[in-house]
């Protein structure tokens, strides 16, 4: 290998490296793609078997003791019982209307005793937005309530708690926590509410179906694909330019000089009226 092409190999060869490593990393980006896409598909298929199922009593999908099954929620289901609305909470900053709402919790004692947390809809903020100017009441007395079972959310990284009867998501301990029975409340599951019978006098914002977008994330994955075979592409482009001009530079080299030219001839011209005036100064 001559010198001249010992530097060369060592780039050519760093630019396949780093092609290389481009392509590793859009095979990671694009498989990760790929996972979030399958999972989005698994929720869309599970909202599309359980939303509009016949609904259920509370205790053929979470018996006393156990926890809601991740493939039972949106599964909808009937509970008799009555609403305890001294404990109602309103969960603050919540998406609707194009608002940051209140969702309206009130809990829900089934005749056995058991409590079910019951999100009954939304209220806009107020004028003051710390607080809704007014939240319609839950219906008095012995209540039919169908449901769809969702399961509870985590705390903010903030670690914000109740505070004035507001709440920042819904937390099943933190909710069983500040209720009066506390310890009967449901802390694996509670209800976004479908129906009430009977029907308040007023009734709250109904809350939003389930999104059936399947989002994105197969076409990025398809993209990162994309993307590593265009480095590869790029990288070989590039060493080809670089070939092309190196032959180019090459066969100028090995070009032998010109005699036949313009150039040349101007030249021969020159050299012979130089010699006629030498001839010419010597024979004088």
């Amino acid at each position: 290998m001559s010198r001249r092409t010992a530097p060369t190999a060592v780039r050519w060869s760093g630019y396949v490296a780093v092609a290389v490593l481009f392509a590793i990393a859009c095979a990671f980006l694009s498989h990760w793609q790929f996972e979030r896409n399958e999972s989005r598909a698994a929720e869309l298929e599970l909202v599309d078997r359980n939303y509009d199922a016949v609904p259920v009593g509370l205790a053929d999908l979470v018996p006393e003791g156990s926890t809601l099954d991740p493939e039972d929620e949106w599964h909808p289901v009937v509970m008799t019982g009555e609403y305890l609305p001294a404990d109602q909470l309103l969960v603050r900053n919540r998406p609707h209307g194009g608002t940051a709402a209140f969702e309206v919790l009130v809990p829900f004692r089934l005749e056995d005793g058991r409590i079910l947390i019951v999100d009954r809809g939304w209220v806009p903020p107020g004028e003051s937005s710390r607080e809704p100017d007014a939240v319609a009441a839950p219906p008095e007395g012995t209540v039919e309530v169908t449901v769809r079972l969702r399961p509870g959310e985590a705390l903010t990284s903030s670690g914000e708690s109740v505070d004035g009867g507001q709440i920042p998501t819904i937390n099943l301990p933190l909710i069983a926590a500040v209720v009066a029975d506390g310890e009967r409340v449901e802390q694996s599951a509670y209800g976004a509410l479908v129906s009430e019978q009977p029907a308040p006098a007023t009734t709250l914002g109904a809350l939003d179906d389930p999104s059936a977008d399947p989002g994105p994330h197969l076409s990025y994955a398809i993209q990162w694909i994309l993307f590593a075979i265009m480095g590869f592409v790029f990288i070989g482009y590039m060493i080809r330019t670089e070939i092309r001009a190196r032959r180019d530079d090459d066969e100028d080299d090995e070009k032998p000089a010109d005699t036949t030219g313009p150039i040349a001839r101007r030249r021969r011209d020159h050299d012979a009226d130089a010699e006629d005036a030498l001839v010419d100064a010597l024979g004088r």
